[in-house]
Order: C-alpha cells, then structure tokens, then sequence
C-alpha cells in the first residue's frame, strides 16, 4: 500500500501507517512517499518489517512486509492514502 505525505514523514505519522497495515493483515508492501522522512520514523517502519517476519517465524507462516521508502517530490495525481487522513 502506497502512504504519502507532503511534508516530512515523521514518527507519528510513521505510528498511524504501522496501525493501519495491523488491521489490513493481508498487506505486503508498505510504500512512504514523502518530501522528508526522519530517521525515527524510517526506524519505527523498518522494525515493524522485522516485528512482522519474527512473529511469521514463530508462528510457522509465511508472511513478511516489504518496506520502501521514497523521499522527494510528492505529486496530487499519485494514488494512494494520504497520511494526513488516518
């Protein structure tokens, strides 16, 4: 899923992503897209990538999430949910 942000992607915003992706399970790609992101909130999505394989691990599924974080310009037409209205 495709998260964008105009502006800095901070750790609070990165929270509201990693709630969401909790409640959409079936979810395999977490996607930021945003002028900024800070090093707290890149951590915040990176551990929930390794929080989601090491509970796949223990429980004998086959799930993980693949996290990619895109900084730069952030265009209106690109699809995808605006961080703003989580």
């Amino acid at each position: 899923m495709l998260f964008k942000k105009m502006g800095t992607f901070t750790e609070e915003d990165a929270r509201k992503v990693v709630e969401w992706m909790g409640s959409h399970p079936g979810e395999r790609e977490l996607i930021v897209m945003a002028e900024k992101v800070t090093g707290e909130a890149k951590r915040r999505l990176w551990d929930y990538a390794r929080a989601v394989r090491l509970m796949a691990d223990m429980t004998g599924e086959d799930r993980s999430v693949r996290v990619e974080i895109l900084e730069g310009f952030v265009s209106e037409r690109i699809k995808g949910i605006n961080v703003e209205d989580l």
